[in-house]
């Protein structure tokens, strides 16, 4: 397996940090443009940040900016987190994108810890090869390469970890990483779904709830480009690739050692798509969520998934609907208000502020020290 020598740096900003997937951290985004450009930002006003320091918070809402979040964040698609963090809470999946770097150091470091566990687990079935990149196009020719090589693996009913998964849905790309495919006794393609834990419980209903809803989207997807309904017309028109650029050099080396003869993107394309559709892949039969304790490594338990693609659908049409611009972000209902507790953008939250999710509710110990 390959991975490219240029990382971007992703912003983290779900809830529940010990429990939500690290592998689109490890390297799922390429050289695009994933985090936000606030070259000319648009009015402010001051809101009080931690430790009372004031935090310029862009006013986007309210008519001000007719632009939908897409155009706003600079976004070409979306990575299946963005709407697994929107399950949990679209309002704080916003304020990560609009107030990059706000992630306090102890849950940046969760998300390190269970980086690591992924990459560990990924060691195990391949070894990795870093791959230097000039280009978007190379970076993405790294992602088919890694996909030509498990293909074949999929194919003989082995294991693969950590496959590249994309295509439209309402309109939006939406890419991700699976973390885990393979075959059961029964000769049944399960997915697996690597979750860890700071601490060795298991998680809430809302958070099996969310990775739940995350474990659906990858089937989703999955499922359509094995039946041939992913094109690489669509993958041009929103990243808005140069497929018949020449690779770079160190692609083009890494790309003869795997035994493919190609010279563009293009070239690769071609040969994913028809290893995808003439391959015989089957669709995902079995979604398993399993959990994982950071410290010991130990299995807590896992969770299977009851696909409901009509239900799938229905969210994603609502969750599509922000980013489209076609209305406002929203924030968790009064009887979840309880996840604001451990959220780092409770302070400055206007949505919290204006639906009655009040500060009492949010600092127990405080009050009953009154």
């Amino acid at each position: 397996m390959a991975e490219t020598g240029e990382e971007e740096a992703v912003s983290a900003e779900a809830s529940g940090f010990s429990d939500m997937s690290d592998s689109e951290f490890l390297d799922l985004i390429d050289t695009q443009e994933s985090s936000a450009s606030f070259d000319k930002p648009g009015p402010s006003s001051e809101l009080p940040g931690r430790n009372d320091n004031p935090i310029n918070l862009p006013k986007w809402k309210r008519g001000l900016d007719v632009s939908s979040p897409m155009e706003r964040f600079h976004f070409k698609y979306l990575c299946v987190t963005d709407l697994s963090t929107q399950n949990w809470c679209e309002q704080q999946m916003v304020y990560g994108k609009e107030l990059p770097g706000f992630l306090a150091p102890e849950k940046a470091a969760v998300l390190d810890t269970g980086a690591s566990i992924h990459l560990a687990r990924e060691l195990e079935v391949h070894d990795l090869v870093t791959v230097p990149i000039t280009s978007k196009e190379d970076a993405w020719a790294v992602k088919f390469l890694n996909m030509l090589s498990m293909i074949p693996i999929l194919q003989s009913e082995g294991c693969i970890r950590e496959f590249p998964v994309f295509g439209e849905v309402e309109s939006v790309l939406l890419v991700g990483v699976i973390d885990e495919l393979h075959y059961t006794a029964k000769g049944e393609l399960e997915l697996v779904e690597l979750k860890t834990r700071r601490h060795p419980v298991l998680p809430p209903a809302a958070q099996i709830k969310k990775d739940c809803f995350q474990g659906s989207l990858y089937k989703y997807i999955f499922d359509a480009m094995v039946q041939g309904k992913v094109t690489a017309a669509s993958l041009i028109h929103h990243t808005k690739l140069h497929p018949e650029k020449p690779l770079g050099p160190a692609v083009l080396r890494h790309a003869q050692l795997g035994g493919f003869s190609v010279t563009s993107l293009a070239d690769l394309m071609e040969l994913v798509f028809l290893s995808l559709t003439q391959s015989d892949l089957p669709v995902i039969d079995i979604l398993k969520i399993e959990y994982i304790h950071q410290e010991s490594a130990t299995v807590l338990g896992s969770e299977i998934v009851a696909f409901e693609e009509k239900e799938l659908k229905s969210k994603v049409q609502h969750y599509m609907a922000y980013w489209l611009g076609h209305r406002e972000p929203q924030g968790v209902d009064v009887e979840e208000a309880w996840k604001c507790r451990t959220c780092n953008y409770a302070d400055i939250c206007e949505w919290r502020k204006g639906s009655g999710v009040y500060k009492s509710m949010l600092e127990p110990q405080a009050k009953k020290g009154k």
